[in-house]
């Protein structure tokens, strides 16, 4: 498995985790997730365990008829007594609910409809199977999104930002400690995250061998499969070469030989420490907001999109396959292009 791909070997281990969840769910749900399997990804089906497994939960909490079945004993058929009330009662569970370690979670409008639209397409996989003759789920009304602020880095900011991440001045004396270490490399992983508006998954996953720089360009795989070349510019080459002379000092630990981006412990570096990267570094030039991987991925979108004016560019590059979802993060952007262009056009010419 050491000799897979990253992305394959990630695809196994959340394999083995789906299999590992379905235990704890109603028989019936396999013939669901063997359904859904040719056109969804791992990640998404253990989503999909995850979503059903608090459906259940709360079936077995709070429905009378379920509160003594076993799982094993919750037949699909039971199904078909479930209401549309009992789903709405279900969506104000998730507003506030405790956990099986009796821990408090809170759900808000998109956590509420991301396990509506796992229950919709459990239904609607058994409906149209004909195994479930009602779907309740298909009749529920979706909670009303409210359009979330797009956070991002300014342009002054990122330039703060990678000046901090190379100088360190304002970090703390232990900080400071592991920046001499790992300053190189941070500078490299967060000047290609702001220069290609790449996941922190597609980052993650980069071996050595996915850099190309005679074209300019890393070789990444998308969410769902699809195998893409990204462009980068001078600065991100750069660093990427200068990164690279102290990485090919490194002797890796068995499974991480081909790695691009490495932890302090030899390995390849995870989703988790980059998070930690990104947020320790952005503490300090812009506390007030919370700056992720993905807001570097929305600065990237932002930067492109005012430069260029082509919505369907930054689409393309961001890897959206639906350009309206594009459309939806920069709607602001969008308007901010109309309004400059109102005076684009003369009429008629002015008297001197």
């Amino acid at each position: 498995m050491a000799n897979l791909p990253y992305y394959e070997q990630k695809d196994i281990e959340n394999i083995k985790k789906l299999r590992q969840m379905m235990k704890e769910l109603p028989p019936f749900c396999v013939e669901f997730f063997r359904g859904i399997e040719p056109r969804t990804s791992s990640r998404t089906r253990i989503a999909y365990a995850y979503d059903l497994s608090v459906f259940f939960n709360f079936l077995k909490k709070e429905n009378p008829f379920f509160r003594d079945l076993e799982r094993e004993n919750v037949y699909l058929a039971y199904l078909n007594q479930i209401t549309v009330s009992d789903l709405e009662e279900y969506m104000e569970y998730l507003k506030y609910r405790f956990n099986e370690s009796s821990q408090e979670i809170t759900n808000k409008e998109r956590g509420i409809m991301r396990k509506i639209a796992s229950l919709k397409s459990f239904y609607n996989y058994f409906f149209r199977t004909e195994q479930l003759t009602t779907n309740p789920a298909a009749l529920v009304q979706l909670p009303k999104l409210h359009e979330k602020e797009i956070i991002r880095l300014d342009i002054d900011e990122v330039a703060l930002f990678l000046d901090e991440v190379e100088q360190g001045e304002n970090l703390t004396a232990k900080q400071k400690s592991f920046h001499n270490r790992t300053k190189i490399r941070d500078l490299a992983l967060l000047t290609l995250l702001l220069g290609t508006g790449i996941r922190v998954s597609e980052c993650v996953g980069l071996d050595i061998n996915d850099v190309d720089f005679k074209n300019g360009g890393i070789h990444i795989h998308r969410k769902g499969g699809k195998e893409v070349t990204i462009y980068f510019g001078i600065e991100v080459e750069e660093a990427l070469q200068n990164y690279l002379d102290e990485r090919f000092g490194i002797d890796a630990e068995p499974g991480s030989e081909n790695a691009l981006f490495l932890s302090l412990q030899r390995k390849r570096i995870s989703v988790r420490s980059v998070e930690n990267l990104v947020k320790k570094y952005a503490k300090i030039v812009t506390p007030l907001k919370k700056i992720t991987p993905h807001k570097l991925r929305s600065t990237y979108g932002t930067n492109l999109y005012r430069e260029t004016g082509d919505i369907y560019l930054v689409a393309d590059v961001l890897g959206h396959a639906d350009v309206n979802t594009t459309k939806k993060h920069y709607a602001a952007l969008e308007d901010e292009r109309r309004r400059s262009a109102r005076n684009a056009v003369r009429l008629r010419e002015k008297d001197e």
